[in-house]
């Protein structure tokens, strides 16, 4: 039998400036924070996280964790 080989999995941690807090509508893209890209997510939280909690007192301030490999791959 053939062994599968595993699924590569990444996760991109982003943020910026929204027009609405309840939004991820981001007021002005070309000045996107791109926090990294990372292998696993409780890496990719930490990160996060750690930016999230830094703008913590910017109520129009968004990080998120976007699931690349489900970008790349739509089907799986």
């Amino acid at each position: 039998m053939e062994e599968k080989e595993a699924k590569q999995t990444l996760y991109l941690v982003m943020g910026g400036r929204v027009t609405d807090p309840r939004d991820v509508t981001f007021a002005d893209p070309e000045s996107i924070h791109v926090a990294g890209v990372f292998s696993d997510y409780d890496s990719a939280v930490d990160a996060w996280r750690a930016n999230a909690q830094r703008t913590v007192d910017d109520a129009e301030m968004k990080y998120v964790v976007v699931h690349l490999h489900k970008l790349l791959d739509p089907a799986a």
